[in-house]
């Protein structure tokens, strides 16, 4: 195994960016997203993507 495997970033599939109101809302914070409201799936807004991003890194 190289130093690389481990820190392969999956290439997870996003919600389209609505184009106005109404959005959906983030699934931890409440807060509006940047996603449409007709998106069913786990949204979340800039914020609290960022900080899962941050979690999830790579610190190797």
């Amino acid at each position: 195994m190289s130093d690389e495997d481990h820190c392969t970033i999956v290439d997870a599939a996003r919600p389209p960016q609505a184009d106005g109101p109404p959005y959906a809302e983030c699934v931890l914070c409440r807060e509006p997203t940047e996603y449409p409201e007709s998106y069913r799936g786990v949204t979340l807004c800039p914020r609290c993507e960022w900080q899962e991003a941050q979690r999830t890194a790579c610190s190797g």
